[in-house]
């Protein structure tokens, strides 16, 4: 009889007592999840050599143990310099890795039943990308011979599940010239996107700008610069040959634990890749998928 009112006790406070606990995708019930990320900005996949080799990029992603990179300077079928391949479709299949691709620029092709010319930015991912938008930011077109600051698409969104945790990473590529007006603007416009969407957020790209810019002051302000919370060092991206600025940056959510990170020394590209090891935090996003209650 005391046994029987023992289990009684047991399964009555487990089922109303115990506390809310969610699984991840590997089984496990850790309320934190680690996830190492890279920003790269791989040239259209021409190294410092001038050669077009993406197996080269994707052995230096491959090397460096990123489950979720933030690729710019893409070309899908763009033209001869990167052989009009699909760079993200080869990208993602020598790493086996899911992928979304933001088009900066969506051109006819030269030839009549050709795929269409596309260049932008991207998003890889060991994990299930669950929901992945290409949003507008402002952009002065290099395609236009009289172009004007408007609205354009290649701001990338994929919101992915790390493990149990639903976060929102973002690759972007910003204006490239002296004139930080673009940048500005934006920064502007990302900032008011990043408005729209709660929680945890990590932004991963070549902002064309030191850090020391006053157009990326906001972001400074909004984010943990991931380099700068675990070195003193300067952290140099750009040229790959000569490093002599930082230009690729790995931004997160004040709430997510920088862990590490580290630069990545290759020719494989003009730029050099930025790794960070962050510490997510499962639940803090809650119901950021677009439909949900």
């Amino acid at each position: 009889m005391k046994l029987h009112l023992v289990l009684f006790v047991i399964v009555v406070f487990g089922l109303i007592g115990a506390p809310e606990i969610s699984f991840a995708d590997d089984g496990s019930t850790a309320e934190k999840v680690d996830v190492r990320v890279m920003s790269y900005n791989i040239h259209a996949g021409i190294g410092s050599d001038g050669v077009y080799d993406t197996e080269r990029i994707a052995q230096v992603i491959e090397d460096s143990g990123a489950e979720v990179v933030a690729l710019q300077e893409v070309d899908v079928h763009w033209g001869a310099r990167s052989n009009y391949d699909d760079i993200l479709a080869d990208l993602a299949e020598q790493l086996d890795m899911h992928s979304f691709f933001a088009p900066i620029y969506d051109m006819d092709s030269y030839l009549e039943g050709d795929p269409r010319r596309q260049f932008g930015v991207a998003i890889l991912s060991k994990f299930p990308i669950v929901q992945a938008t290409n949003h507008d930011i402002t952009r002065l077109s290099t395609q236009n011979a009289t172009p004007e600051p408007a609205p354009a698409p290649g701001f990338a969104e994929a919101i992915i599940n790390v493990k149990g945790a639903l976060v929102p990473f973002y690759s972007t590529h910003l204006d490239y010239r002296g004139d930080p007006t673009v940048r500005i603007m934006q920064v502007d416009d990302m900032l008011n996107i990043f408005d729209e969407q709660e929680g945890e957020k990590v932004l991963l790209g070549d902002m064309n700008a030191t850090p020391d810019a006053t157009e990326l002051a906001p972001l400074f302000d909004r984010f943990t610069d991931a380099w700068s919370v675990v070195s003193d060092e300067p952290g140099n991206t750009y040229s790959a040959l000569s490093p002599s600025k930082r230009i690729d940056y790995i931004f997160a959510s004040d709430s997510i634990e920088v862990k590490h990170a580290e630069v990545i020394e290759t020719l494989a590209s003009d730029h050099l890749a930025v790794v960070a090891d962050l510490t997510l935090n499962r639940g803090e996003n809650g119901h950021i998928i677009e439909g949900s209650e």
